[in-house]
């Protein structure tokens, strides 16, 4: 299924965007590794979240779809996802 344009996703991607230019405006300045890496993991949490934008839209849009899904239980899966995204590890 084709990906529509969503706003969320937009605006997230956009503030990435301006972090990863951020970064290297920051290397160009020679900044401290400290402010470098925090701006790293800024960027790359932002990147998660959108992740996670798409993935709920897949879910709902691509696999449920048409389904009849308890609202609740469609919450649960949600939760569920968030939660993993927030402890998973990243090697």
């Amino acid at each position: 299924m084709p990906l529509e344009p969503d706003k969320k996703l937009q605006d997230r991607l956009a503030r990435v965007e301006g972090q990863v230019r951020g970064l290297r405006k920051m290397l160009e300045e020679q900044r401290t590794c400290e402010d470098v890496l925090n701006q790293l993991l800024a960027a790359r949490s932002g990147l998660e979240q959108a992740g996670l934008i798409l993935l709920d839209r897949h879910l709902t849009d691509c696999i449920l779809n048409d389904a009849t899904i308890q609202p609740e239980a469609l919450q649960q899966v949600r939760d569920t996802m968030r939660m993993w995204a927030r402890h998973a590890t990243h090697e």
